[in-house]
Formats: structure tokens, sequence, C-alpha cells
């Protein structure tokens, strides 16, 4: 299927809103930060509505009852926030482009419609573009040329310049607002999306101007997560036990990978900055990575990772059971997490790779963030350092072992014995 050409745009120029130091309010009108506030205390009378990392996972925002906050990650530090009047209602979804001061918001309360997506420029400490729908907006991507809006069953791309309508892509339901665009510099944008069958992945191709599907899953999809340049895209259901990787250029099926036995929610995927690594978050309070066998060279943005990375990634662990694979269910053969985190069961994390070495970074709505460091060499967890502000955790995680047999035989157990296939 092909898709409507369109028109070039000359590209907006974000180079004035970058914030050149983050220790330094960029604007009077911005609320500066001489003693940042822990998440963890502002939780206390601030109810979280939405974090969501950046499109370089160097910063993160926070959306609450009243207003938005931007933090960085490395170090962990309120670059800037924004306080509306509580008449106002709250920030129910916030995205930052970049590193600059551009925010997509979307608001959540009595006065504040949710059918509305605003473009802020809190540099300006004004709304620079306003975009309406008849229904709840689910969510927003955005790129240096493009702004994505989902909707429950469409999305819409518009141009960043003149906010001109380009596509509009019909869905089946979708409810949390699945959308992925890639991030790499030019106009061949990547987008992914829910199709119109159930499981069913959409692969919009605007540099070839193609359309692909992908059947990724039976059942309703749940997750969606895709490469900086476009080339891979990963896919969780609502089941919530099987993760599965596709080359999104012809739809191939690269390798799938078991978060484990019991039905999940799963909350986030993430691929790190060369594909290497794969970490998905659940509502079972893990995180679990993988390692993948992709070919990462046009995504190798930092090759000093290289060596540790693929140290780790090439000792994904296969069940001890993988050498009766066909008399057995698929179970027994199944690739499975290097190393997994384990965290407070039930609350919801979201998970990105840090741009240090080896790290993985998780968000929780619990306004606690954990920073995780993969250390091939060790063989058990220990946390090294703990500091009260933000609740901020730096601990190593070892390389889990492949999982023995007894645990199998537990995990059948639970799920219905051999009922369990994928």
């Amino acid at each position: 299927m092909a898709l409507t050409p369109t028109e070039s745009e000359p590209e907006p120029d974000f180079e004035s809103f970058l914030i050149p130091n983050f220790s330094e309010p960029q604007s009077n009108t911005t609320k500066p930060v001489s003693n940042p506030k822990p998440i963890s205390d502002m939780a206390q009378d601030t109810a979280l509505l939405h974090v969501s990392f950046n499109q370089d996972q160097g910063c993160f925002t926070v959306g609450t009852d009243h207003g938005f906050r931007v933090y960085t990650c490395d170090p962990v530090q309120e670059m800037f926030r924004r306080d509306f009047d509580e008449t106002r209602g709250g920030i129910g979804f916030v995205q930052m482009l970049f590193r600059s001061q551009i925010l997509a918001i979307v608001p959540r309360g009595p006065n504040g419609p949710p059918t509305k997506a605003f473009i802020w420029d809190d540099h300006a400490s004004r709304c620079f573009g306003e975009l309406s729908f008849r229904s709840e907006v689910k969510s927003v991507r955005l790129r240096r040329d493009r702004i994505v809006v989902v909707l429950a069953q469409k999305v819409f791309v518009y141009d960043f310049v003149g906010f001109k309508l380009l596509h509009q892509i019909e869905t089946a339901s979708n409810p949390i607002g699945l959308c992925e665009v890639s991030q790499a510099p030019g106009p061949n944008m990547v987008l992914v999306c829910p199709g119109l069958q159930t499981g069913q992945v959409r692969v919009d191709d605007y540099g070839s101007k193609r359309t692909r599907f992908i059947h990724a899953h039976d059942s309703m999809l749940a997750c969606l997560a895709l490469t900086q340049d476009g080339r891979f895209v990963a896919t969780a259901s609502s089941r919530g036990t099987l993760v599965r990787v596709f080359n999104a250029f012809d739809g191939s099926l690269i390798q799938e990978v078991r978060r484990g036995a019991e039905r999940a929610v799963i909350y986030s995927i993430a691929f790190s900055s060369t594909a290497q690594w794969l970490a998905v978050s659940s509502d079972k309070g893990t995180v679990h990575v993988f390692g993948l066998k992709v070919d990462s060279g046009a995504l190798a943005t930092d090759r000093s990772r290289g060596v540790s990375e693929r140290s780790l990634s090439n000792s994904s662990a296969i069940s001890s059971l993988s050498f009766i694979r066909g008399v057995l269910p698929r179970y027994f053969s199944s690739e499975w997490s290097v190393a997994q985190f384990r965290l407070q069961e039930g609350l919801q994390y979201i998970v990105a790779f840090g741009h240090q070495k080896n790290t993985v970074i998780i968000l929780g709505m619990d306004g606690r963030i954990f920073c995780y460091l993969l250390d091939p060499n060790t063989s058990y967890p220990t946390c090294f350092e703990e500091q009260e502000w933000l609740k901020w955790y730096l601990s190593i995680i070892v390389r889990i072992l492949p999982i023995p047999l007894f645990t199998l035989v537990v995990n059948l157990l639970k799920s219905g014995l051999l009922y369990v296939c994928g």
C-alpha cells in the first residue's frame, strides 16, 4: 500500500529552544529550582499522572495534577517545572522534544479537556500550537519535523511547521495510545502503530512511501518499541508472556524471548542504543533484560559499549531442557532474560537504557527512580549507593544464569503444568 506523497517542508529551527545549562533557569517565568524537591516527596501532596522519557532517554518528564516537571537522568536533577492554576486541572500526558523546552501536553481535569493536544514553549512561557479532536487524545509522539497524535482508533501525523495534517491512519482499538516513530535525522520517518486486526502491527515507511502489516500476536497488542533508526520493532501482547522482535522493513521475525509463564501487563519495552539489549517492565514488579541477535551495525552510536554488550547478549539464557524441543511445549526452548530487576509488584514502571555504559534506568509511578549497572562479572545484585533524592538507587545487577530445572517445573505447575505454550 502506498502512502500519499506530501510536500517537503522546511524543518523548524529548534536550536533557540535548546537548554545550554541545565542548572540555570532559562526564563524568569519558569520557577527556578535551588533546592530540588524529590519526586518521592512531591508525590505525598501531588498526584503523579504521567511519566515518560524523552527521545534520547537523557531526560524524563512528569505530569502532575497541577503541572509538569522536567528532569535530567544523569545526574538526576530538576531542569524546570511549571505549575498551573489548580482550577485548570492537571497534565495527563507530557513529552519533551529531545533536550529542548518544547513539550507536547495533554490536559486532564474538569477544565482541561483531554481532547486537545498543546505544543508548549516553556522558554517563552506560551502555547504556540493547539490541536483539537472529537475524542480523547491518548498519546503524542514528537520528532523535530513531525507531531503524531494518537486517538483510540486513529493516528494523525502533522508537520511541525504550520501544523498541516499530512496523514491519517485508522487503527484497531488502541486505548493506551500505542505508537512509536523513528528519530533518525532526515525525512525518512518510520511509524509503527496497531493495524486494523487484533495483534497486527502497521509499519509506515515514509521514505519509501510503503505500508507493511505484521501479524505479531494472536491477542491484543499491549506494548510497542522501535529502534531510533526504525529498523527493528519489538511487540508484546495482552498475555505478556512473550516479546517478539521484527525487522520493520520486511516484517520478518528476528527473535522471540520469554518474560515468564504467567500472564502479565507489559508497561514498557526499550532497545539499547545499539540494539544489543532489550528491556521489558511489567506489573509483576520485574524488569527483564534480554540479549538480542540483530545486526546492530547501523545503530552503534557508541562503539565503546560494544564489548560489554556483546558479551552479555551472546549469552542469552536458554532453557536447560532445550534439547527436547519438539517433544515438549515451546516453553522449554524459550530464550530467557540475562538479567532481572525485582521491584514492588503491582506498581507501574517504565524502563530505558542510560547514557553511561551498561546502565538501565527505571521510573516508577510511585515517584522513585532506579539505576542499575549490568555487570557480567558479578553473580548477585548488590546495592552500592542509595540517595534520598528521588529515592535514586544505583545497584549492580548480575547476569542471571539459565533458569534451573526446578524453576521451570514450579512455573509450569503454577501456570497449569504443560498448558503454557507461549
